[in-house]
């Protein structure tokens, strides 16, 4: 039998979750080829006589089913945990001290690297039971796993990354929020983001475990910044934005990393002023504005590539947030490029309004301002400002939000705008008998009706409440009792429905209360 026909051989150990883009097969994703290197290198091992490991390692692997269905029977509770995890510590330290003995004989350590490969799936139980996440960190385990992000073979690593996926799962973690919280502290105290940035460093996304292990990896780093939003500052510096930014502007074909990469990018650049400061010192501002250069003449391909435009464009506005960055999108000709994307009439388009809204607004961006005359921006707004063109609606842009970026625009210009861009901004209101200045107050008179309707609706809920009130006290009743009455009404329902309807009922009655 081949070596590597051999060790491609695993048990069947349940099925893990799936990238959303991957197809569905009969092979167990689990099973990682935790031989792959190992059987390269016995291969070219030519002084070595491996066919007595073969036969050891042949008996190991049929006898792992069996083993597997034995465990499979025991309950699983603190104690188990507990020689899980004792094994787990065994089997890592021998793996490593055979490595170190025998760094050129493969032979000597391939049977403890399976054997470490099989109990780091057997971990993956501990998932179910988020309440005994504090014995991974009480006995070690937390750190011994960090260790093995940077193993010597890949496929231990991918597999630990499986493992802190599941591990840190947002959904298990609001099972248990004392033992997620110790969990996340002992992984941010290891450092978790800065090994698992060095392990997907080494990682060939070409082969498809490893390509999984990078997705796999983003997810443990998007379900901590869930669970614990201002961990992104930290993330960000331990070398996350620089490999994210590295990665989106790769020139290998889209994919599903791509796409999460992006999305990473946005949720660390939200509200933080920390992480939108590096993204622009690493020149992430130019990075963005040539990804986003791509739409400017052709629409996304898919529906995924349309997401990771969108999300790009999210970073790019989240980082005009910051003054500085507003200086680096000028310097990056991001105007001219927007501006072209409003010409254009692409997909593209609603966003490039969006960036520019987010450039140009307050005082800091007065010198955006003076350049979007300059480039002739006004002859492109003003069109918008007048119409919402039909192909912004068949993109599901509602007019109200194009109108209201197209107003802020203008209305950037006229704050900020000085000399003789002002009178060029101030003669478009002049022209073809001041139709521009007509459509000004049409949008004033449609927008202060719709402020009316709803200060009506308002002053009738208050009416209504008045009178309540009036007729509580009547009676002798009290608000406090309807507030009882209708928390056990909401703890009450469910009988008959789904789950779901019955959680966002109870959110849709607790928040009436809170007005009430």
């Amino acid at each position: 039998m081949d070596v590597g026909e051999l060790l491609n051989y695993q048990p069947d150990r349940g099925a893990k979750r799936l990238r959303d883009d991957d197809d569905d097969d009969d092979d167990d994703p689990r099973s990682k080829k935790v031989g792959r290197e190992l059987a390269r290198r016995l291969e070219r091992d030519d002084g070595e006589d491996p066919s007595g490991d073969r036969k050891k390692i042949l008996e190991k692997l049929m006898d792992d089913d069996e083993d597997a269905d034995d465990q499979e029977g025991e309950p699983v509770d603190e104690s188990s945990v507990k020689k899980m995890i004792l094994t787990f510590e065994k089997r890592s330290y021998k793996n490593q001290e055979l490595r170190i003995k025998f760094p050129d004989t493969p032979g000597r350590f391939m049977e403890t690297e399976l054997d470490l490969n099989d109990i780091i799936q057997e971990m993956h139980v501990i998932a179910t039971m988020p309440d005994l996440y504090h014995l991974l960190v009480e006995l070690n385990a937390v750190h011994s796993l960090l260790g093995l992000l940077s193993h010597e073979n890949t496929d231990i690593a991918i597999a630990v990354v499986d493992l802190l996926q599941e591990l840190t799962d947002i959904d298990t973690l609001h099972e248990s929020e004392e033992g997620a919280e110790v969990l996340i502290d002992s992984l941010l105290e290891g450092q978790v983001v800065a090994l698992l940035v060095q392990n997907m460093e080494r990682l060939d996304e070409q082969v498809k475990e490893e390509a999984d292990g990078v997705y796999n990896t983003l997810a443990i780093i998007e379900n901590m910044a869930e669970f614990r939003p201002g961990l992104c500052t930290e993330a960000a510096q331990q070398g996350l934005m620089q490999w994210l930014l590295k990665r989106i502007k790769a020139k290998i074909p889209f994919d599903a990393n791509k796409l999460y990469c992006s999305e990473i990018l946005a949720i660390l650049l939200q509200n933080n002023d920390s992480t939108r400061e590096l993204l622009g010192e690493l020149d992430g501002i130019d990075v963005l504005l040539q990804q986003l250069s791509v739409f400017k003449r052709h629409n996304p391909a898919t529906a995924e590539e349309q997401e990771m435009m969108e999300n790009l464009f999210d970073a790019l506005c989240s980082c005009l947030m910051l003054a500085a960055n507003r200086d680096r999108f000028l310097r990056g000709e991001g105007l001219q490029l927007m501006n072209l994307m409003l010409r254009e009439k692409k997909m593209s388009r609603t966003s490039a309004l969006k960036v520019l809204d987010h450039g140009m607004i307050g005082p800091e961006g007065s010198d955006n301002c003076h350049k979007f005359v300059d480039i002739l921006g006004l002859r492109t707004i003003f069109p918008l400002f007048m119409k919402t063109p039909k192909k912004m609606r068949k993109a599901g842009t509602v007019d109200k939000e194009h109108e209201e970026h197209v107003c802020s625009i203008i209305a950037s210009c006229l704050r900020n705008l000085k000399a003789q861009q002002r009178t060029r901004l101030l003669s478009k209101f002049t022209e073809n008998d001041c139709e521009k200045v007509d459509r000004l107050m049409e949008l004033h008179f449609k927008y202060l009706e719709a402020v009316q309707l709803a200060d009506k609706r308002i002053e009738g809920e208050k009416h209504l409440q008045q009178r309540v009130h009036q007729i509580l006290n009547l009676r002798g009743g009290s608000v406090k009792v309807v507030r009882h009455i209708m928390r056990e009404y909401a703890e009450n329902i469910g009988d008959g429905k789904s789950e779901e309807f019955k959680e966002s009922e109870q959110k849709r009655i607790m928040d009436l209360l809170e007005n009430f």
